[in-house]
């Protein structure tokens, strides 16, 4: 699936699927093709790792961060600069918190989001012990869709173990993914990995998308040089 233009992406997912990377690489993905786009973090139930945190890199690439409001307390409050990407002919990525109870903030916008082009993606990540299955991310799929008010258009196989990603973990995600696409009618859009994996694997339905890794712990990141 070509990502386009003027149209809103929702990127929902259980906790640990990698969502919030793969938005983060995602807007920069549209940012990069030329569309002008704006990514909102909607992660008000559980901002762990938040698109927020790398607000410097996301704008640098040119592409806007709505953040919610009172960011810096993770406060449940969203910003109103959110309802600008509930108009048509608007590119926009909505970086939703994780499984139903982060979803909820979906279901206040539901009628809006219905009445513009979009697209609602479901994260996944197969070695994550609740969604181990097709059947167990069935469960998790229909409660986030229960809980926004929205049917999930796109599945994004996002199978991986952080750093000790093999090609073999995407593949197997790969599997699953078609297994719950089976169970749902739901097409599998995109194979996420690595970019230095991206090689090694090759996937049979979807587009393969390389990311990279902007969503590290604290300690990942390496020290500033003081002068």
């Amino acid at each position: 699936m070509k990502a386009s233009g003027e149209r809103l992406y929702i990127i929902t997912g259980h906790y640990g699927s990698g969502k919030t990377e793969f938005a983060v690489n995602f807007s920069m993905a549209l940012a990069a093709g030329g569309h002008p786009v704006s990514l909102a973090d909607l992660d008000v139930v559980n901002p762990y790792f938040c698109s927020r945190e790398r607000k410097a890199e996301l704008e640098s690439a040119g592409v806007r961060v709505i953040l919610s409001n009172a960011a810096s307390s993770d406060l449940p409050a969203i910003n109103p600069a959110v309802l600008a990407l509930l108009e048509p002919g608007m590119t926009g990525v909505m970086d939703v918190g994780g499984d139903a109870a982060g979803a909820r903030v979906l279901g206040r916008f539901a009628e809006r989001i219905q009445s513009v082009a979009h697209e609602v993606f479901c994260v996944l990540n197969f070695r994550r012990p609740e969604t181990a299955t097709a059947k167990h991310a069935l469960d998790y799929l229909r409660e986030i869709e229960h809980s926004a008010k929205l049917s999930v258009t796109g599945l994004v196989n996002n199978t991986h173990l952080c750093g000790e990603t093999r090609a073999e973990d995407v593949h197997m995600g790969a599997k699953k993914s078609e297994e719950l696409s089976v169970l749902t009618g739901i097409p599998v859009v995109y194979h996420a990995a690595m970019r230095g994996l991206t090689n090694s694997i090759q996937v049979f339905s979807g587009e393969l998308f390389p990311i990279d890794i902007y969503m590290k712990k604290p300690w990942e990141f390496e020290p500033i040089e003081e002068e």
